[in-house]
């Protein structure tokens, strides 16, 4: 698996987990079980059923403040999705194309809260997103 398609199973579980929680929830089960269906259809209904069991899990831990739990749900998603793409290396664009458009710049209703402080000529670079810094 080339360095780029493995990143993408890497982080591609959270923003799917996070995903199953908003508004977005539909277009993502169908996003993700197309996925299957195209290249693992023996097992798209498997995986819809995955999808929807792991939302209620999502939802639960949600409403609980379980960090723990949503940790693994992220982990148990990023190892599926990396199987598909170590499978079916060609589905990485699809993916990537399909959490673009669910989740665009921060759309996921995630509320970022940052806290810093500086003192004397201390400097504090933050970001809820990417950052680049040019400064040297």
């Amino acid at each position: 698996m080339d360095p780029e398609t493995a990143l993408l199973a890497q982080s591609a579980g959270v923003p799917l987990v996070t995903l199953m929680a908003t508004d977005a929830w539909e277009r993502t089960r169908e996003g993700i079980t197309q996925l299957w269906r195209r290249t693992q259809p023996h097992r798209a209904e498997a995986v819809a059923a995955e999808l929807e069991a792991t939302r209620e899990d999502a939802l639960a831990a949600g409403e609980a403040d379980d960090q723990e739990t949503l940790g693994e749900l992220h982990l148990e998603w990023q190892g599926r999705l990396r199987r598909l793409l170590t499978a079916q290396p060609g589905v990485a664009v699809e993916l990537r194309r399909l959490l673009d458009e669910l989740e665009p710049r921060g759309a996921t209703g995630l509320a970022v809260n940052q806290h810093a402080s500086a003192s004397g000529q201390a400097r504090i670079y933050q970001a809820g997103r990417d950052q680049h810094n040019a400064e040297r």
